[in-house]
Formats: C-alpha cells, sequence, structure tokens
C-alpha cells in the first residue's frame, strides 16, 4: 500500500509567500526559506499556485518557482494563471515535477489534453471545487490526469461515483477524525489545508497522530532499533554528522536511548549532553536545526553516520563545521566528479563578475553568446571527430574542451549543476 501524502501549499503574489488564493497578506516569511522548512520538516509535496495579475507578475513569480526548485528535493507542483498550454510550458521548465489546471476555467480541458500528450498524464493534475468538470469530462479523466486536487470535502463520493482517478484533499482545518476517515478511502493520495501550511505545525506529529490511526506515512521507520546498537561505557553511541548534499562532516555528538527515539520521531537530531546531562534538540535555541535525512550505523553497530540538512551553522562558534582546526595537510589533486565540475564552474562565475585581463573566459563573455555557441558546435564537432579513431586518447581531452564551454554557457544562461542534477535524477 502507498503512503499517503502531507501536502502544502505556496500562494505565490509578487515573488512572495502569502496567507491565501484571496488573503494577499504575507506569510512572515523569506519564500524560499518556507519551501525549505517544508522540504525538511516532513512535508512530501508542495503546490504552488501563482496568482500573479500581469505578464510582469507572472514572469517574477515563474523565476521565484524555479529557485524554489533549485533548493528542494520534494515534488513541485504549479498551477495558477494557466489560460494556455505555453504556461504548463513554463511551469514544467521552471522545474516543476507536476502542473495543476483549473477546472472552473472553460479551456482547462483543451490544455490538459495537449499538456498531457507532450509531458504525459502523470504530470497534469486539476484542481476542483464540485463535480461539474470531472462529470463533464468523466470519459476523459484517465486519460489526461494523474491525481485531482478536490477544494470541497463534500463532493468526494460524487468524484469517485464518476472517476477513479486519485485526488488529494483540502482540509479547512486539522480534525484528525475526519481526516483519518477520509485518507482511508481508496483513491485518496493525501491531504492539503491551511493548517499544514503553518511554519509552527509540527508536520512530523500530524504523521504520527495519522500512523497511530492506521494511515501508512512516509515516516522514519528504523530497520534497527536502539538495543541493536553497541553503547560505549556510558551507555552511548556516538553520532557523526554529515551535510547530505555536500558530505562535508559537521559535527560529532552523542545519543543516549532517549535522544535516539526523539530523533526518529520527531526528524530532527536530538543528542544527549554529557555535560550538561541533558537532552538536546540540537537549533532549539539557536535555530540551527539539523533535519535527518538518514541514519546509519557503522559495520560495528557502535557509532552512528548522520546525513542531515543544516539550517545555518552546525558549530557553537558560528562555523558551518566543528572541524575547521587544520593539524596538517598535504596538498592534493580533487578528484571527485562533482566537486571538480563545481570548482570549475565557480571559477567561470568568478570571472563573469570580476572579469580578469588576458582571460579566455572572460573573451568567451565579452564575444556574447554567439560566439560561446559557436564553440560549444566546434568541440562537439571535435568529440564526434575523435571518437571515430580507435583508442583514441583524445577523447577525454575534447569532452573537457566541451564540457568547459558547456560550463561557460551555464554560466552566461544562469543555469547551475544543481539544476542540471536535478534533472537528470528525474529521468
Amino acid at each position: 500500500m502507498e503512503h499517503k501524502n502531507i501536502v502544502a501549499t505556496i500562494y505565490l503574489k509578487n515573488g512572495q509567500a502569502v496567507k491565501g488564493m484571496d488573503n494577499f497578506e504575507p506569510m512572515g516569511w523569506d519564500v524560499i526559506s518556507l519551501a525549505r522548512l517544508y522540504n525538511d520538516s516532513g512535508i512530501d509535496k508542495i503546490i504552488i499556485f501563482d496568482l500573479s495579475e500581469d505578464d510582469e507578475e507572472h514572469e517574477k513569480n515563474i523565476q521565484t518557482i524555479k529557485n524554489i526548485n533549485r533548493n528542494v528535493e520534494i515534488k513541485v507542483c504549479a498551477g495558477g494563471n494557466i489560460s494556455r498550454f505555453e504556461d504548463v510550458k513554463k511551469f514544467i521548465y521552471a522545474g516543476c515535477l507536476q502542473v495543476i489546471v483549473n477546472g472552473a476555467k472553460s479551456n482547462s480541458m483543451d490544455i490538459a489534453r495537449e499538456a498531457s500528450d507532450r509531458f504525459g498524464k502523470e504530470r497534469i493534475l486539476v484542481s476542483v471545487a464540485n463535480v461539474d468538470f470531472v462529470f463533464k469530462h468523466q470519459e476523459e479523466m484517465q486519460e489526461h490526469f494523474h491525481e485531482l486536487l478536490v477544494l470541497n470535502t463534500g463532493v468526494l463520493t460524487a468524484i469517485e461515483n464518476i472517476t477513479d482517478v486519485p485526488y488529494v484533499v483540502y482540509f479547512e482545518e486539522c480534525d484528525y477524525e475526519k481526516i483519518i476517515e477520509t485518507l482511508k478511502r481508496e483513491n485518496v493520495r493525501g491531504i492539503a489545508g491551511s493548517f499544514i501550511n503553518d511554519p509552527e505545525t509540527d508536520i512530523m506529529e500530524i504523521k504520527s497522530q495519522l500512523s497511530a490511526g492506521g494511515i501508512k506515512m512516509d515516516n522514519f521507520e528504523p530497520a534497527l532499533k536502539w538495543a541493536d546498537l553497541k553503547k560505549n561505557s556510558d551507555g552511548m553511541v556516538p553520532v557523526i554528522v554529515q551535510d547530505y548534499r555536500t558530505d562535508e562532516v559537521l559535527m560529532l555528538a552523542y545519543m543516549n536511548e532517549e535522544a535516539f527515539e526523539t530523533t526518529i520521531n520527531i526528524g530532527k537530531m536530538t543528542y544527549y549532553s554529557r555535560s550538561r546531562q541533558e537532552l538536546w534538540i540540537k537549533g532549539m535555541t539557536s535555530g540551527h536545526i539539523q533535519y535527518v535525512k538518514s541514519l546509519t550505523a557503522d559495520c560495528d553497530y557502535d557509532t552512528i553516520l548522520a546525513k542531515v540538512s543544516q539550517i545555518g551553522a552546525a558549530c557553537h562558534t558560528g562555523n558551518g563545521s566543528c572541524f575547521f582546526n587544520e593539524i596538517v595537510k598535504k596538498e592534493y589533486m580533487e578528484k571527485n566528479p562533482l566537486k571538480v565540475l563545481e570548482d570549475v564552474y565557480a571559477i567561470i562565475l568568478d570571472r563573469k563578475a570580476n572579469p580578469k585581463e588576458g582571460s579566455y573566459t572572460n573573451y568567451l563573455f565579452d564575444k556574447g553568446l554567439d560566439k560561446i555557441l559557436k564553440k560549444i558546435g566546434e568541440e562537439a564537432s571535435e568529440i564526434i571527430i575523435v571518437a571515430k579513431n580507435p583508442d583514441s586518447e583524445d577523447i577525454k581531452y575534447e569532452i573537457s574542451d566541451f564540457m568547459y564551454h558547456m560550463m561557460v554557457l551555464m554560466a552566461e544562461k544562469g543555469v547551475t549543476w544543481e539544476e542540471i542534477t536535478q534533472e537528470l535524477s528525474q529521468r
């Protein structure tokens, strides 16, 4: 049985998060920080509604959505201000895995047909507040839609009598009894609601409550229990903490059983302070929370490796990592593929921001896009030529030249390696 989803909604007005479709009061959070919070706190999916009123505002919101997609790993679906197929393409090209059309608009089915044919129905959703759209297009629902967003809990049975397309339900308030009853319906994939959007809501607590009610949720179900781990003489287990994006080692701390169980239950790294002799939820005072991405035991079951999303600095000194006091160091050539690419790209970006006389990179930027594209074409041709030669060593040099020029193009167009790797991971 698939787990049920907790879906957060961001209403976007002038590039900022507001409180609702008809309530333009600011949420009080930077929208990227809000999206990151949803990403880290247990939300399974984000739906973004573009509330723009003109093309200029629409483009601003598109850029904001693109930035959101750069900063989160969970699914992002966007809708609002969709009047033609080109608007669907904009959301897809902004990095959204799915697009939601408005069932109240007369041309939504025409748009959905074209969009599902182009991108696949698994990327197309529709929002409905009544059964009119579903009833009118019941013969085509399965063909063109992956999911519905139902904005009125009173029409669920009627919708299920018309179509088998699964749906997410929007609740106005957190009523666990009603939510659990609804989530037990076979076609319900998840819930959304203003209480979920509240940054103060404990999403892991909601999941815990729903799990207790017999609903399968995507929360932490440990493969190992505390009893499976070997403790030190103090009855604790050391924890090595890494940034899940970069693998940088952030800190070393210790867990007792209560800290271990608390970490799993709330999804935030919790330790036992040996000096203060008390439980310690990282970031509860400083705000520098560590959201759990994974916990792994070593071969001897006596050490835990935690990969986390670190908010702010990991170290009490304000340093990003606790490990910064160098003892010895030997120069070496970096060979981590992505690290090398990111380092070269960083140099290219620096050249763009701070031109250097005699720099070939700056020569390309000065000549402009056409020159950059011409060089990419030339380097691609060189790859084809050398690849035809058996046992050619030259191919690695030509590919390197091509990738360098490709990164110049990325810098020119504002595309990051994170965006590229995210796109590749979705294929």
